[in-house]
This record gives C-alpha cells, structure tokens and sequence, in this order.
C-alpha cells in the first residue's frame, strides 16, 4: 500500500471522543513491549511516527492514526504490564472492551504476540474475547528477525496451538526490522475493510 497522508488523529478514554467521521478502523492490540508502535510505524513507513518506548504500558489511550484519509489504525493500550495499579488495569479493560464490543466501524482487530515465545494468558483471554464478539483478527508474531528460520514452522505451531486459532482467522509472521510480512499484513487489513 502506497502511503501518502498520515496524521496522528487523536487520544480518546471514551467513546465521547472517538472520530466522527465514520472511516473504517482497525485495532492493534498486544501485550506492552509486544511490538505495536513498530508494527504501525512499518505499516505507514514512518520511522518514529508511533512512539515507540523503553517504557512498557506506556499507551494508556486509544490512539487513532488516520491513513490516506481512508481509515484508522487504533493502537490498543497493551495489556499484561505488571506496574500498573489493579485499579488502572481494570479502566484500561473497561476503555478496550467499550471500544472493541460497540464500534460499528471496527472491521477487525490486529493482535500482535511475541514470536520468540508461546503466547500468554492474557493473549489467550484477548483472542478468546475478540472470538466470542466474532471480530475479524490477524495474528501477528513479531520480533522474527530475532527467531531462527529453521524454527519459523515451530513458532506457527506453537502460536496456532497455544491461541486455538479458528478457521476464518490467519496468522501472519512479522519483523520490524527487515519488514518481512508488511504487504501481507496491509492484504488482510484492505481485505476487511
């Protein structure tokens, strides 16, 4: 996809203050330090558009990210980040599950898992949860460059298995540093919008 016109649109904690225009959206959501601001950053081929930080749990808004006029990126607080309060966790999954299970102009969520290791309990709850909703989702194992090829087929296995991925989702392979799986990830991202 040709990138032209990027704009970091806006913060929200409510559905008060999502966009208004009705451009179809696709989430990004993952644990903290999974990987989402590089992800977004390759995706619109900007070097440090989405901030990207030593700092896990460090998105703490929706961030809507317009992209040629034509759609949004919304990057998803990241989940699973242990040095935020109980009661903070609690409002950032209150934040996420109003987005995900009343924006009509959702068209699929894009869940990004470490490929270096078997995905988490809190991936497992997310998939689970975007499931149950029936929200169209990509799984995306980052940090690829960082795998061996040999145990690229290991790592889809271990992923497939671990999540229970169904039927009418995929499962993409993804490095931010050699941008391996980039034109995949924008094939599924215009297919669902």
């Amino acid at each position: 996809m040709q990138i032209n016109d990027v704009k970091m649109d806006l913060s929200a904690v409510s559905a008060t203050q999502y966009p208004k225009e009705g451009l179809p959206e696709i989430a990004l959501a993952g644990r903290s330090n999974v990987g989402k601001s590089s992800l977004i950053n390759t995706l619109i081929q900007r070097k440090s558009f989405a901030r990207t930080s030593s700092t896990p749990g460090k998105t703490q808004t929706l961030n809507f990210y317009e992209v040629n006029q034509k759609l949004y990126l919304v990057d998803v607080p990241g989940y699973g980040y242990a040095k935020v309060s109980k009661k903070r966790r609690a409002e950032f999954g209150t934040m996420i599950e109003e987005y995900l299970t009343t924006r009509k102009v959702l068209k699929g969520i894009i869940i990004l898992v470490d490929g270096r290791h078997a995905p988490s309990e809190d991936d497992v709850s997310m998939y689970q949860f975007v499931s149950y909703y029936k929200i169209p989702t990509l799984i995306v194992a980052t940090k690829m460059d960082k795998v061996k090829k040999n145990q690229w087929n290991k790592t889809v296995a271990v992923v497939t298995k671990t999540l229970q991925i169904n039927q009418r989702d995929q499962l993409q392979l993804f490095s931010s540093e050699t941008k391996f799986g980039r034109e995949k990830v924008w094939q599924w991202i215009n297919e669902h919008l």
